[in-house]
């Protein structure tokens, strides 16, 4: 396979915000990074129709395009951009030593550093109505999007502290918030439960679930359903939020990168070193707590950083 092996400095696994802001620093840094972008070139951004809240754009900007305009820069100071995704990696336990990843079950990598970028995936109900209308009106990121739906009335899904969080959060800028939870009680922590339930422009729907979302082009409303006794009933919402968690894209790691129980990427204090010497993650992949675009563009600059300083150390 030696025809197909390839060595580098610096490899990139990953597209989103924490990905390509690593390749802009390592480019510049010299490393000449290589970034392969994954399944979904660009990340979740992709699928969000305006991004406000990211600083340097006045007017906002939507998703795809500031992804393109991210990739542009990074290519600018050199970064080659591959379409391809990382299926399996060999982590060097040896200090200075090559990590191989193989690229599309075929190609293989050897990179004295790996920065993991891979992002965490939020999870959805798997209905096609709500497939259709992924930003037109449902989102998985209150704090990302309900800003766009101040005054209205919307709909939450979940029930444990993040979808109590995100619930108070819409609260103050919505006229309506209708949590539903699936069963007769919530996940979240008493404290969380009691700022629910003492918001009074939050109403708590339990053992109800989504059965279908209304709109064509924009969501009208959901039909829901009670999962007790079949009851379904429609209300008009203009925006659907889903918090029932996401998924760390860290499969390929597991049995070599330390992860908390949930599958985040762990790394040491103040740094995005993994437990693997040369390997370094960045962004929703070891964040399981603020998932925002600004914190993962930071950590893919403290990661670049941490591999420069690394390639300094062995020479």
């Amino acid at each position: 396979m030696s025809d197909t092996t390839e060595k580098l400095e610096c490899l990139i696994i990953g597209s989103g915000p924490a990905g390509y802001t690593a390749a802009i620093y390592a480019a510049r840094a010299d490393m000449k990074p290589v970034l392969y972008t994954g399944m979904e070139p660009g990340g979740q951004l992709t699928t969000t129709t305006e991004v406000d809240n990211f600083p340097g754009y006045p007017e906002g900007i939507d998703g795809p395009t500031m992804m393109v305009q991210l990739q542009q820069q990074a290519e600018r100071f050199g970064t080659q951009v591959r379409i391809g995704m990382a299926t399996a990696v060999d982590f060097s336990k040896e200090i200075g030593g090559y990590h191989k990843v193989t690229i599309d079950d075929s190609k293989v990598i050897e990179a004295k550093t790996v920065i993991i970028s891979t992002g965490a995936s939020a999870k959805y109900l798997g209905l096609p109505s709500e497939e259709k209308l992924k930003g037109g009106g449902v989102s998985a990121c209150a704090v990302c999007d309900g800003f766009f739906y101040r005054g209205q009335e919307v709909a939450i899904v979940g029930a444990g502290d993040t979808a109590a969080e995100e619930a108070t959060y819409l609260a103050k800028i919505c006229s309506k918030v209708t949590m539903l939870v699936r069963k007769s009680e919530m996940r979240a922590s008493k404290a969380m439960q009691h700022r629910v339930n003492n918001t009074p422009n939050i109403e708590v729907l339990y053992n109800t679930e989504v059965d279908e979302v209304l709109g064509e082009n924009v969501v009208e409303g959901i039909r829901m359903v009670n999962n007790q006794t079949g009851e379904k009933k429609e209300i008009a919402v203009t925006g659907l939020f889903v918090a029932i968690g996401h998924k760390p894209n860290t499969d390929i790691f597991k049995g070599q990168l330390d992860m908390d129980e949930t599958g985040y990427l762990i790394t040491k204090p103040d740094s995005t070193h993994t437990n693997i010497n040369g390997v370094f993650a960045a962004g929703d992949v070891q964040d399981s707590h603020y998932r925002q675009a600004i914190t993962a563009a930071g950590t893919g600059c403290m990661a670049a950083l941490d591999a420069e300083r690394y390639l300094s150390s062995l020479n």
